[in-house]
């Protein structure tokens, strides 16, 4: 499993790496990115579902 985020729709509310910071993290402009490849361990996948249920822009993806 992989997660990412669509870069045209986040809007940096930060959620993301608050709740699961080994996921994620910010560029530059605050907005959320994916560190690595996105590969999740079952771990991840739970933090992952969890970042991506309060996305607000529901930005974050996670393909099975």
């Amino acid at each position: 499993m992989k997660v990412s985020i669509d870069a045209d729709i986040c809007q940096g509310q930060g959620r993301c790496f608050s709740i699961a910071p080994r996921i994620f993290t910010f560029d530059d402009l605050g907005n959320g990115v994916v560190i690595a490849d996105g590969t999740l361990t079952d771990q991840g996948l739970e933090l992952a579902r969890l970042a991506q249920s309060n996305c607000p822009e529901h930005a974050i993806f996670i393909e099975e």
